[in-house]
């Protein structure tokens, strides 16, 4: 039986002091800031290699940035993911999340054969949580969304999937090749082996994809290919709460309290 195939879409974010927003553009700025994996994909990446653990399986991990998000990137290598694809090019910049999710739908089908695409459930720069279902979309595929817990069974081609809901949880099953969103903190990211880590970080192979590398339709990437529009940006106003308190025995102050509210509400 041949591996499992999963590819891991992983982002690279500024962490959460460094954020800045360019004042002309309105984008997030990127150049100069300090940066990391998004957590809830370094969950989605974690899940995949708990998978491997279990089964003979082959990680790729997919991203879309500036070659400067590489080595950043090449800690999901350091983990134990196989392969790295790096998206880069000016022409796929500024993409809202319908640009993003077409061009990583592109990647995908250029690296070929897959079983599971594993996303975070969402990025903590934008918090949108639309990539995995817009993946799905864009390639056809069914999805279940917010996975805490995760197991496949080859044979079948069926993928169980349990979400958590309010006051329980949910078991899924469905057909492969699928989309899963991981929920956030929904598992532990296992320690860096410094083998590992060497290899990672001094000799693993990255490749990397201009737009002339991948079949995109131009109107559909960067800005270009993004209907979402920043109309303004301005500081949220803080309002400073009055405070008061209220002396008295116990029926007094709920006597007080109830009077105020009616005061409010008549």
């Amino acid at each position: 039986m041949p591996d499992l195939e999963i590819v891991v879409c992983m982002k690279v974010v500024p962490k959460s002091e460094e954020v800045r927003v360019d004042t002309e553009t309105l984008l997030l700025e990127r150049t100069g800031v300090r940066s990391e994996i998004n957590p809830p994909d370094m969950n989605a990446l974690e899940m995949a290699l708990t998978l491997k653990d279990d089964q003979p399986a082959r990680i790729s991990i997919l991203s879309m940035g500036p070659p400067f998000f590489e080595p950043v990137l090449r800690v999901g290598l350091a983990m134990g993911a196989e392969r790295f694809f790096l998206m880069s090019d000016r022409e796929f910049a500024g993409a809202d999340t319908l640009a993003t999710t077409y061009t990583l739908a592109q990647g995908i089908g250029k690296i070929g054969k897959f079983d599971l695409i594993l996303c975070g459930e969402e990025s903590a720069d934008g918090a949108t949580g639309q990539v995995p279902p817009g993946l799905a979309e864009w390639l056809d595929l069914p999805q279940v969304t917010l996975a805490t817990e995760l197991s496949v069974d080859q044979k079948k081609r069926i993928a169980r999937v349990r979400r958590e809901i309010k006051g329980g949880y949910e078991i899924h099953e469905v057909k492969l090749p699928t989309v899963i969103s991981v929920k956030t903190a929904s598992n532990e990211p296992r320690f860096i082996d410094f083998h590992r880590k060497l290899w990672a970080f001094e000799e693993a192979e990255v490749v990397i994809w201009s737009h002339a590398d991948v079949d995109v339709e131009h109107g559909y990437i960067g800005l270009t290919g993004s209907p979402t529009v920043v109309a303004g940006l301005r500081e949220a106003e803080v309002r400073e709460r009055r405070k008061e308190f209220l002396r008295g025995s116990p029926e007094e102050v709920a006597k007080e309290i109830a009077k105020r509210l009616r005061g409010i509400l008549n």
